[in-house]
Formats: structure tokens, C-alpha cells, sequence
């Protein structure tokens, strides 16, 4: 990409867009074109339309979706599968019509089959049943993938994806019916700490094994494939450790220090076991993540509640 290049960042406001867009401003990329929500509803097919048409955008990150956690995912099925479809098919197929240079698009690692072997490998994509509370978002996800593989297939375009892992980091969403696993229980902790609760209610076992990345490793794995990844094949994004959430949840108290008990309610789902990401793909191009994971948490923390 050169340095003055129209770039434009789907979905600049959220977690994954935000870190994108100071990653290319620190490397000196300046001509950034950027929209809310409000200004451009890109699920709206003749507003996508008319944005391509006016601004011309060379690279697109696409990084705009309707995201949220398990409760989210479960509740809000239809709006899940439906926003996450039409804003995705607006976003590559005005990329194709108006010969966007290079697109990156960005699924989930929940694109995965629920039984799928461990670590995950981009060949395991479709060899199973989906995890029933997010299948309408996997399924949009896995779409997407598709729409970028059969555009250049069709017309040559120079669409690749993404899959990351589970993320946390700046600007990650602290709604305890919405969020996702760390800020959830970085928020717990920290009311637990400020209230003087003497415990802490934590969904499931603590048993289940999951894999964290700060999004600021991600933006620079995504720039990174821009710049040097050409192959139709999708590629995980992920840093290859994982943790129990009971390390998790014990490395959060540390961080906060909080002093109460962590009680496990065991009534609440688990989810899957395991889901760990195979990242031998990235590792052979050369890309590796920098963020250890207590180090990612104790800088969130302190962004968020510490200021």
C-alpha cells in the first residue's frame, strides 16, 4: 500500500477498526476515509453504493460488524445472521465493481465446527456442525469467506480473510449482557474490589481452555497480511497459547487485586472445552504476536479504570 493511498476501515469506531486505524496512522498512512454508523449504514445496499461511487476507496479493511457475546449471539439470532450478511455482501461487492486494489476481510474463529480437532486449522472450515448459540453469526462469518474467495475466483479480485481469535484490548465492550469474557470479569472484579464484595460469581466450571489476542497484535497481523499475503486460502490470527478461565479469572484478580473468592456456578454453560487456533500459517510468513496476556490485561485495566 503506498503511504498516500485511499484507505478505508469499515467499522473505525469499534474495538478491532479503532486498532486498525492507529496502526496505519503510526506507519504514516494518513488518507484514511472514515464513516460511522450513522453517517453510513452499510447494510443499506444503495447508501454502500453511493459511498464506493464518491469516495473510491483503493484498500478496504472490513472490519465492520454486529458483534457481542454468547447472551448476545443467542438472543438476537436473526439480527445477527441478517446485518452481518448484508453488510459484508455491500462492503465486497462494491469493492469488486468499483476495482478496489486489495481487501481484507475479517470472520471469527467461532467459524470453526464445535468438534472440531484442536488446534484449529483452516481445513477444518465446514467439516462439522457449528456451535448452536453462535451459528447464525458463524454462518455469516463463513459466508463472508466465501464471498472473497469466489469474487476472485470470479473476477480475479484481490480479496483475502482473516480469522481472529478471541480479542479483548481499547475500546472492547464492558456490558455484562453483552461483552465477552475478559471485560466482563474485569469489570466484575473491579465492582467486587470498589464495593467490598467478599465474592465473585463466575458462569461455568473455569475448566474450558480459551485463546486471547490484544487487538493491537491483531491490527499488526492484519497489516501484515495486507502488505504481504496474496493466497485465496484464509488465515488464522491468533497467538497458539491458550489459558483455562479459571487462570484467566485468577490472572483478573491479580491485575485488579482484588481479595474476594471467585465462586464458579456450575449451573451456567461451559461452551466448547477447548478452542484453540492454529496459527501455522502466520508463524511461516513470518508473524508472530508480542503481547503476553497479563501484560494486555493489566494495560486495558489501567486504560479503563485507572485514569
Amino acid at each position: 500500500m503506498e503511504k498516500n493511498a485511499k484507505i478505508y476501515v469499515a467499522g473505525h469506531r469499534g474495538m478491532v477498526g479503532s486498532a486498525i486505524v492507529r496502526k496505519l496512522q503510526s506507519e504514516g498512512y494518513n488518507n484514511l476515509v472514515l464513516r460511522t454508523s450513522s453517517e453510513l449504514d452499510l447494510r443499506n445496499q444503495s447508501q454502500t453504493e453511493i459511498f464506493f461511487t464518491t469516495e473510491k476507496p483503493e484498500y478496504v479493511f472490513l472490519a465492520a460488524a454486529k458483534v457481542g457475546g454468547i447472551m448476545a449471539n443467542n438472543t438476537y439470532r436473526a439480527d445477527f445472521l441478517y446485518e452481518n450478511l448484508m453488510i459484508q455482501s455491500n462492503v465486497i461487492h462494491q469493492s469488486y465493481v468499483h476495482k478496489v486494489k486489495k481487501l481484507l476481510f475479517l470472520g471469527s474463529s467461532c467459524i470453526y465446527p464445535k468438534l472440531a480437532p484442536q488446534p484449529l486449522k483452516e481445513e477444518y472450515l465446514l467439516s462439522g456442525y457449528l456451535e448452536e448459540t453462535n451459528e447464525p453469526y458463524a454462518i455469516a462469518k463463513i459466508a463472508g469467506i466465501k464471498l472473497c474467495e469466489n469474487y476472485r475466483r470470479q473476477y480475479g479480485c484481490h480479496f483475502i480473510s482473516a480469522m481472529p481469535t478471541n480479542l479483548y484490548g481499547p475500546n472492547d465492550n464492558y456490558d455484562l449482557e453483552k461483552s465477552h469474557v475478559i471485560p466482563a470479569l474485569i469489570r466484575k472484579f473491579h465492582e467486587a474490589k470498589m464495593n467490598n464484595l467478599p465474592n465473585v460469581e463466575v458462569w461455568g466450571s473455569g475448566k474450558p481452555l480459551r485463546e486471547f489476542m490484544h487487538v493491537n497484535d491483531l491490527a499488526d497481523a492484519i497489516y501484515f497480511l495486507m502488505k504481504n499475503y496474496k493466497e485465496e486460502q484464509f488465515v488464522n490470527v491468533g497467538t497458539g497459547e491458550e489459558v483455562s478461565i479459571k487462570s484467566l479469572a485468577e490472572i483478573i484478580c491479580e491485575v485488579i487485586h482484588y481479595e474476594g473468592t471467585i465462586v464458579w456456578n456450575s449451573e451456567r454453560p461451559d461452551g466448547t472445552p477447548r478452542k484453540l487456533m492454529s496459527v501455522e500459517i502466520l508463524r511461516r510468513l513470518g508473524w508472530k504476536h508480542k503481547i503476553q496476556l497479563k501484560e494486555g490485561i493489566q494495560e486495558v485495566y489501567a486504560q479503563k479504570y485507572l485514569r
